[in-house]
């Protein structure tokens, strides 16, 4: 007998909020984190925008002794550290004791590139002879499984501890595969998220690609453009989103809030063959992602009623919108609610899924969909298949009962996962 799934915590550390009120204020009134960065200026990158958490002063002393914090300078493991124990807490879960861990308890928290910056600090002192000089911490600083070990430590969990990474998807990836841990009895709760660090070493990538916008420096809140017809290319983001899955058992026998249901989903990859590459989905396997999600939860596609898509801004977006179409056959009037949080965040790379995840379930609990900032334009195309007003601009009372929110990665990786409000 396979074991219902629940969310009952969540957090974030988000461009353009850190903790999950400030978010969720910004996302109800269209508050954007992208910003100008100086430091991408003086190196004469294109794009001298991107979303990156602001940090209050004193903030970093409430999660990490004063021995964790010297020498640290993994941002995506500080933003993913921060999220992660938030939404433990947010989930009324207590730190295990120092005698044994919470058996049934474990962490499941991707990222894609991390502690850059440690690394570069770390090349250079090699470099110049100071291998005894680098600390103790610089391992779990640029090992990628460091920030789950980081939170398994500081929660105490005894349970599967790991990271995964899929690109853009790794975050919605994770998700899954914490929910299909839970399902099976092999654990009570999971902790699952994702993280990404901030900086130029991260986003110089990309700008070389000329897949940024570039023309937007002077306007920064304008750049990000999802679903718009003058949408000119994905603006590079950072932060860390985290989720409390737990059998609906366990969360009932504990009285703990439930944010929704996690019915099932789906990944799978297009092989980088058609039209598929390291940088574009295959249509074809986006479709199977999003029908295998709907056939693994038992849901119907016209019972879906919103839609948190990739949408990351691109030319892409209208593409991803027709498999939308396809995927759950309906159109016009009948197409659910749809909405990219992008135009707020950018794209926050390994932590977009996770981010993105906390904040649909926030309007599932909420009682609201967010507007789509910078989409008074809608590109044509996607009128052709979509209602107007099922792309909001501003913030619109509506609970969603039944949300589809999926990531589609670099390598032709997909994943998408199907939330329900609960009802009993």
């Amino acid at each position: 007998m396979y074991k219902r799934v629940v969310v009952t915590g969540l957090g974030v550390c988000a461009p353009n909020g850190v903790g999950l009120g400030p978010f969720a204020q910004s996302l109800q009134n269209g508050i954007s984190g992208i910003r100008f960065h100086e430091k991408l200026r003086e190196l004469r990158f294109s794009c001298q925008i991107a979303g990156e958490p602001i940090l209050e002063d004193g903030l970093l002393e409430q999660y990490f002794s004063p021995l964790q914090l010297r020498g640290l300078k993994a941002s995506g493991l500080v933003y993913g550290v921060l999220s992660g124990v938030d939404a433990w807490k947010d989930a009324g879960l207590t730190i295990a004791p120092k005698e044994a861990p919470h058996w049934d308890s474990g962490i499941i928290f991707g990222t894609g590139i991390l502690g850059a910056d440690k690394f570069r600090e770390a090349i250079y002192e090699i470099d110049k002879g100071n291998v005894r000089r680098l600390g103790s911490s610089v391992v779990m600083q640029i090992m990628a499984s460091g920030i789950s070990a980081y939170l398994g430590g500081i929660l105490g969990c005894g349970n599967q501890v790991t990271t995964n990474s899929a690109a853009c998807s790794t975050g919605t990836e994770g998700v899954l595969m914490a929910y299909e841990r839970i399902k099976s009895g092999e654990a009570e709760r999971m902790l699952t998220g994702s993280c990404s660090d901030s900086g130029p070493y991260i986003w110089a990538g990309f700008d070389s690609l000329r897949i940024l916008p570039s023309g937007h420096n002077e306007k920064p809140t304008l750049a990000s453009r999802p679903m718009s017809a003058s949408a000119t290319g994905f603006v590079p983001g950072s932060g860390a989103g985290a989720l409390v899955l737990e059998s609906l058992e366990s969360a009932r026998a504990r009285g703990a809030r439930i944010y929704a249901e996690v019915l099932g989903g789906m990944v799978n990859s297009g092989g980088q063959r058609g039209e598929g590459s390291m940088t574009a989905p295959n249509s074809e396997s986006v479709v199977r992602c999003i029908q295998g999600a709907l056939m693994a939860s038992g849901v119907q596609g016209s019972e879906v009623d919103t839609i948190n898509g990739h949408l990351t801004a691109t030319v892409k977006d209208t593409v991803e919108i027709e498999n939308w179409a396809l995927a759950l056959g309906v159109r016009g009037k009948d197409f659910p609610y749809v909405n990219s949080f992008k135009g707020m965040l950018g794209h926050c790379l390994a932590a977009a899924g996770s981010i993105e995840c906390v904040a649909a379930l926030l309007q599932i609990s909420n009682g609201q969909v967010y507007g789509n900032v910078n989409c008074e334009d809608i590109h044509p195309s996607i009128l052709n298949l979509v209602a107007a007003h099922k792309i909001p601009q501003e913030t619109i009372d509506f609970r969603p009962h039944t949300l589809a929110k999926a990531s589609f990665g670099f390598g032709d990786v997909n994943a998408c996962v199907i939330f329900r409000r609960m009802n009993d």
